[in-house]
């Protein structure tokens, strides 16, 4: 397991681990601002994650695939990043 694997691991369970804390304020009908600002948090912790994954991600199956001949896998891994990219920024 790479170092940026370990780092998204521990960005997912901190933003698990600020959900929950966000649904007992929520359900204790904490000061709306509190619990808008720990969603900005949770939402970082994932953004960061999901930034780690997608660098791994090129780095490892992206790059083996532009390396392959197989120009079908090639196509079929941009679409993969050009829809995940889509995805993240709506």
């Amino acid at each position: 397991m790479t170092e940026d694997v370990k780092k998204s691991i521990i960005s997912l369970k901190k933003a698990r681990s600020l959900l929950d804390k966000i649904i007992k304020m929520t359900e204790e009908k904490e000061y709306c601002i509190d619990i808008m600002q720990q969603n900005m948090a949770a939402i970082g912790l994932l953004k960061s994650a999901h930034q780690m994954q997608m660098e791994n991600h090129l780095n490892t199956c992206f790059k083996n695939a532009m390396a392959a001949k197989n120009e079908k896998l090639k196509q079929q891994m941009i679409d993969e990043i050009l829809k995940v990219c889509s995805l993240s920024n709506k």
